[in-house]
């Protein structure tokens, strides 16, 4: 059909969401080394306009709130003419990799989250 597969917008947004961890200084590395996992619990996507397979995509992400035991995120993808391709929201769980049992989000991570909130 020439245009992008729906599904290719989660792995966009993931993709987004670990470039904006790592321009912060937080890696999924150094969380699994301090036994912190993050899994997606829920997703949802609102396309607007089909993206075409060549089109230039943009990932605009937003942290919606200071996390506690989950952290929550906006997505709206812009093509290259600066129309909305789609939106979408993300959360993920802060679980503890030994209990594999929910938990806070660790303070030093935390303390990063809350200044990009103030920004």
């Amino acid at each position: 059909m020439g245009i992008v597969h729906h599904s290719n917008y989660l792995r966009y947004f993931e993709v987004a969401r670990l470039e904006w961890l790592s321009q912060l200084g937080v890696s999924y590395s150094k969380m699994e080394k301090e036994e912190v996992l993050m899994p997606v619990i829920n997703a949802s996507i609102l396309y607007k306009t089909p993206a075409q397979f060549e089109d230039l995509l943009t990932i605009h992400i937003t942290l919606d709130k200071i996390p506690e035991v989950k952290m929550e995120f906006s997505y709206q993808v812009t093509n290259q003419n600066d129309q909305i391709v789609c939106t979408g929201k993300t959360a993920l769980a802060f679980l503890n990799s030994e209990s594999r049992r929910p938990m806070r989000c660790p303070q030093s991570f935390k303390s990063i989250f809350e200044k990009v909130i103030a920004e």
